[in-house]
């Protein structure tokens, strides 16, 4: 098993166990000028595998899932998933197109089938639920060859 394939394991069995409870709670208010974004790449680039993204946060601090702490959150990756229509109520699913960075990590290497992807950045709180406002970042679009 790759370092990918068991960071996607974790992550999906962590998110599904955390987000259970997620589902009745309330959402964490987010300060006031939070921003995530994606350091890189850039949007439009072309890039070959593998593909390493880096994850910036402004205004607030990066702490682990689990860890309930004011100001924090943690990273969740999108890959070709749609802004639009998606649930901001509900903790953030747990598959190969929505991966949890619930260790705190700021960045990742991996491998994408070649072509076109969109890929933005959701802050979660510690139960992956994303906070009130939403604190996501603007799509960048990369194709792999």
């Amino acid at each position: 098993m790759t370092a990918v394939s068991f960071a996607r394991s974790a992550s999906l069995a962590l998110g599904a166990v955390l987000a259970l409870p997620a589902m009745a709670q309330d959402r964490t208010p987010a300060p006031e000028g939070a921003r995530v974004y994606i350091i890189a790449p850039e949007d439009g680039a072309t890039l070959s595998n593998p593909v390493t993204i880096r994850f910036g946060l402004e205004g607030m601090g990066v702490a682990p899932a689990g860890v309930d702490q004011a100001g924090t959150g943690h990273h969740h990756l999108m890959i070709n998933v749609p802004q639009e229509g998606f649930d901001f109520s509900a903790a953030v699913p747990a598959d190969e197109n929505h991966i949890h960075f619930g260790g705190g990590q700021t960045q990742v290497t991996l491998d994408l089938p070649a072509g076109t992807h969109s890929l933005w950045l959701l802050l979660g709180d510690a139960a992956h639920l994303p906070h009130e406002p939403p604190i996501l970042s603007d799509p960048v679009s990369v194709t792999v060859e």
